[in-house]
């Protein structure tokens, strides 16, 4: 154990795994900066240059790129009152106010700071952890991981979207499209409709890019004409008469604030679907209700912006502690990690640990460093991120569709694919319109797989006694739960009248 340890540490320390890290953060600040953009579509337009990268060059980079970009939404959203993405609404309600009166600079350091806090507690949260869950999940059965499944597809469905209807028929419309190629038990075509480019199924990574980045982009361009021109008069009211500085000692003077959002951001994110917005909103919820200052919130209070940045960033560590042990990504990032990890033969789940063990704890030194280095990036950045959250989005928008293009043609070389993300951002589009979750979609595909097998393995080890699928406590607990999470999410609408 002790050798596996200094070994990821070695291989954490190597020259390309630090330039990995430095450049996957800077350019996740950089893009999660631009208003209407952020992690998620960082990591979907990047992932196709992870391919000719070894493992855990790639996973690193793209761990650096969601540790940057979850931060980096900060800055618009106390720059410009303009959060790009739906987490970094609850930073403006407080860090707005504090750069209108001349507390830009500071504000920006309590969110780099708390981003990293919260971060690295996460982080620790998932070394601890991952371990028991990975060695709960070996003693899981197909009809445990079927209910599993359900489970995630429950909570999912319920808080994603504008109904658990809709989030629903998206999930399972995912899995539908998961079927599409050759049954891989008697080989038979299924939804191909005589296309042979769809014999080996839809591939991942255009259907991801082409859903997630390609059609927020799309859908953002189609918005432009409702963009306002205020940001000059921001920036130029922040700077009169700034103050800058932020010592420890008053940083650390909210340590319980600091502390109760990185939990809360860490639980959240250990739950499959829940994500970042909600960790966000529940945190300053949270830090609202337990501040003598309550009545300073929305008006400039440095507990609003380290409460939100904190439990933003916990997530990102927390959210892979199901990616590793169960194989069900906490939610739209780490399942594109997951997509990240296959291509480079690399499958998540409990047995990850035992085939790829050198490489697990490789990463978890990774992101240690990498929290370290999102430091010393983002503080000496203050003064620099600055002037990318003021390009305009005419002009950046454009050239992260021809990233998506290239993207996508460059690992298979194939127009097919191409086409396939051309179909799935106009797909995409129509959903945002409608209110469907993509989100739902997208990790209905990336599950379908797995769910098929375990739902097959479960019909063919019970066959057709369906009594004795309820003598596994562990089933029956999920199954509950997921009936539960469904009932309630179908009924909260009703309750919020």
């Amino acid at each position: 154990m002790l050798d596996q340890i200094l070994g990821a540490f070695d291989a954490a320390f190597s020259i390309y795994n630090l330039i990995a890290i430095a450049g996957g953060i800077t350019l996740g600040i950089i893009i999660g900066a631009i208003p209407g953009l952020g992690s998620t579509t960082a990591m979907a337009v990047l992932i196709p240059v992870t391919y000719y990268m070894t493992p855990l060059v790639s996973i690193a980079f793209l761990v650096g790129v969601n540790k940057g970009g979850t931060s980096g939404g900060a800055i618009p959203a106390i720059l410009l009152n303009s959060p790009g993405t739906p987490e970094a609404a609850a930073t403006a309600m407080d860090g707005h106010p504090m750069a209108k009166r001349g507390e830009a600079k500071r504000a920006l350091k309590f969110a780099i700071f708390s981003s990293v806090t919260g971060d690295t507690i996460s982080d620790v949260m998932l070394i601890l952890l991952v371990v028991p869950f990975a060695a709960i999940a070996l003693q899981f059965g197909p009809l445990e991981y079927s209910m599993v499944f359900l489970f995630a597809f429950a909570l999912l469905s319920s808080i994603t979207g504008d109904s658990p209807l809709k989030g629903t028929i998206a999930i399972f419309a995912g899995v539908l499209l998961s079927t599409v190629g050759l049954d891989p038990v008697r080989s038979t075509q299924r939804l191909t409709f005589g296309e042979m480019n769809l014999y080996d199924g839809l591939p991942l990574i255009p259907v991801a890019i082409g859903g997630l980045a390609l059609a927020s982009v799309l859908s953002e361009m189609l918005d432009i004409g409702r963009a306002g021109g205020k940001v000059a008069f921001d920036l130029q009211q922040s700077k009169a008469g700034e103050q800058t500085k932020l010592p420890a000692r008053e940083f650390f003077s909210y340590w319980k604030t600091i502390i109760r959002s990185s939990l809360i951001g860490s639980f959240v994110g250990m739950l499959p679907g829940l994500g970042v917005t909600l960790a966000a909103f529940l945190s300053y919820g949270a830090a609202r209700r337990s501040s003598p200052n309550a009545a300073n919130f929305g008006k400039g209070a440095p507990e609003g912006i380290i409460a939100t940045e904190a439990a933003n960033s916990a997530v990102v560590g927390a959210n892979l502690v199901p990616t590793i042990a169960l194989g069900i990504p906490g939610n739209i990032a780490a399942a594109l990690l997951i997509g990240a990890l296959v291509m480079h033969g690399v499958v998540p789940g409990p047995f990850m640990l035992q085939m790829h063990g050198d490489l697990i704890y490789a990463l978890f030194a990774s992101m240690i460093l990498a929290n370290f280095v999102h430091l010393v990036i983002g503080r000496l950045g203050v003064n620099i991120w600055v002037h990318f959250a003021t390009i305009p989005r005419g002009l950046i928008l454009p050239p992260v569709i021809t990233l998506c293009m290239v993207g996508v043609y460059l690992p298979a070389q194939s127009f097919w694919h191409i086409g396939v993300m051309l179909a799935f951002a106009g797909l995409g589009i129509l959903m945002i319109r409608t209110g469907f979750s993509m989100v739902c979609l997208v990790i209905g595909f990336l599950l379908g797989g797995q769910f098929e097998t375990s739902m097959r393995q479960t019909l063919l080890l019970y066959n057709g006694k369906y009594a004795e699928m309820l003598q596994s406590p562990v089933a029956l607990l999920f199954l509950l739960l997921s009936v539960g999470v469904m009932v309630r999410g179908f009924m909260r609408p009703r309750i919020v009248k």
